[in-house]
């Protein structure tokens, strides 16, 4: 089956569960059975405070796989990307049951994932699974065997175990014959410090592990909600021990100030919306001005994004970050042949090919100068410094956005040159998060653009206190995320989604943002 045949197959799927959904809306009423039209689920969500280990250890994970049409070009491809994480950072749970009675579960609602698991009783050469609640078959009278096997990606590796079905609790509601996955084999390190038992997904059917039916769509399918929405609030009092809520089928309007700005879901696997350009300050970063996709995701703590973006904010915000000898190595031996290319005109996204650093799938441009074929010829400590060309290429792009910004700012060279030296000494670092300063009061906002309308993030809303014995320590709620270079992708996780109310409109496949209350 091609892309664009499978494309309509995912989003007849959508159409047929919203067509069988007003069918049974006139059956309903034409028979007089009793189904309310404003049926909601209300879930209070906990909250529990992170720690220096969850945020040190927490890590979002994609990969790029590219489908190759008819046409050869590299523009051609389609891009598609697996999104994963490691929910070391998850903060906000809620309990639901499942079996008959009810066996009581603590989990992530997760717009970022689809499946439905939980640890199971047969769960027994993971020390992980003894240390929380475990699902026992036997205990329950509505259970239906499957017993196929299944594996669900999580971070760089997987959790295991097999499909099962049981009835399934959730707010004062049950989802008749729910199918999930009872997890038999954890990871030791990722699990042993989670405060869940297992992860509820309220992403899309054909993101999920064997294609099960996802526990929001059987939401609807049985006529437990009406309205094909569900919506999210984070409270924003630190104090409190309320951590917010999700409201199924509904929107509670004490939750948000104004109106919803509603943007189409771009892609169907995640609620993957399109986001504009970020400012930092009043200053435009331009990197997303033609648009990026951003996934928006309720199950990680922080706002995800490519290194060359959370470089300039780091540096804004004085986090701390890495010193990278190989940035400052390219920009050393070609910062003034970058800055000649770009004053001459020449289109940015050639120039790293032109000098040589990128060379993957690009026809050469074969009347480039003796002078540059010597330079990477002779440059001997860029070869002895890094083998890996890719990595040498993304400094270049990088080091050419950051000087191509400066040039619309109409900077002087020796200022460009500083800043950019500067930003080589503020990389995002992969292993861990950027601490700051504690006094946010002066540092800038950052702004993001969605559906033309500007959402701004204060400092005390994207810096994180953590209190421990030592005091207090202050880290950046950005987190660097590179996928492809030419497909920026953002990931507004709770960073974003404390300040601003969500819906999730499944019926109409958009998402809407509001200033939360």
């Amino acid at each position: 089956m091609n892309d664009r045949a499978q494309e309509l197959v995912d989003s007849m799927g959508i159409k047929l569960l919203l067509a069988a959904i007003l069918i049974w809306d006139f059956i309903t009423c034409a028979f007089g059975f009793n189904v309310s039209a404003d049926n909601m689920i209300r879930i209070g969500l906990k909250r529990r405070p992170l720690d220096l280990y969850s945020v040190k250890g927490a890590r979002i994970y994609a990969k790029d796989h590219h489908k190759r049409g008819s046409n050869r070009n590299f523009d051609a491809l389609k891009d598609e990307i697996v999104y994963l994480k490691n929910y070391m950072d998850v903060q906000y749970f809620a309990e639901i049951g499942i079996g008959s009675p009810p066996q009581k579960f603590a989990v992530v609602f997760d717009t970022g994932s689809s499946n439905l698991w939980i640890p199971s009783s047969k769960c027994i050469f993971s020390i992980a699974c003894y240390l929380r609640s475990r699902y026992r078959s036997r205990l329950s009278t509505t259970y239906t065997k499957i017993g196929k096997s299944c594996k669900i990606p999580f971070g760089t590796r997987s959790v295991r175990g097999f499909f099962s079905q049981d009835n399934t609790k959730v707010g004062n509601a049950v989802i008749k014959q729910q199918v999930f996955t009872e997890v038999t084999r954890e990871g030791f390190f990722t699990f042993l410090r989670a405060r869940y038992d297992g992860v509820l997904g309220l992403g899309f059917q054909d993101v999920a592990a064997g294609r099960v039916t996802p526990v929001w769509y059987n939401m609807l399918l049985q006529r437990i909600v009406t309205k094909p929405i569900f919506s999210f609030w984070l409270n924003r009092d630190p104090k409190s021990s309320f951590g917010g809520e999700i409201l199924f089928g509904g929107v509670d309007s004490t939750h948000f100030r104004g109106q919803h700005t509603y943007v189409p879901v771009a892609q169907n696997g995640y609620w993957e919306i399109e986001i504009g350009d970020l400012f930092i300050g009043n200053n435009s970063t331009g990197l997303c001005r033609g648009g990026c996709p951003a996934i928006v995701d309720t199950g990680t703590s922080f706002l995800a994004g490519p290194t060359t973006i959370l470089t300039q904010i780091n540096h804004a915000i004085g986090a701390e970050g890495i010193v990278s000898m190989e940035c400052k190595t390219v920009f050393s031996n070609y910062g003034n042949l970058i800055w000649e290319n770009l004053i001459s005109g020449l289109q940015p996204g050639r120039i790293c090919h032109r000098i040589r650093l990128c060379k993957h799938n690009v026809s050469f441009d074969e009347n480039v100068h003796s002078y540059e074929k010597k330079m990477v010829v002779r440059n001997s400590k860029l070869e002895k410094l890094s083998n890996d060309e890719s990595a040498l290429c993304s400094f270049c792009e990088m080091t050419v956005f950051w000087m191509q910004v400066e040039v619309r700012k109409e900077r002087t060279k020796e200022k460009a040159f500083e800043y950019v030296n500067q930003l080589c000494e503020k990389l995002p670092d992969p292993r861990g998060k950027s601490f700051i300063n504690c006094d946010v009061f002066s540092l800038p906002h950052i702004t993001i653009t969605i559906g033309n309308k500007s959402f701004p993030l204060s400092p005390d809303q994207y810096v994180i206190r953590i209190e421990n014995n030592h005091g207090a320590h202050c880290v950046s709620g950005f987190t660097a995320l590179d996928v492809h270079p030419r497909r920026p992708l953002w990931v507004l996780g709770d960073v974003f989604l404390r300040a601003y109310h969500t819906v999730f409109d499944f019926g109409n496949l958009q998402v809407g943002f509001a200033e939360s209350a």
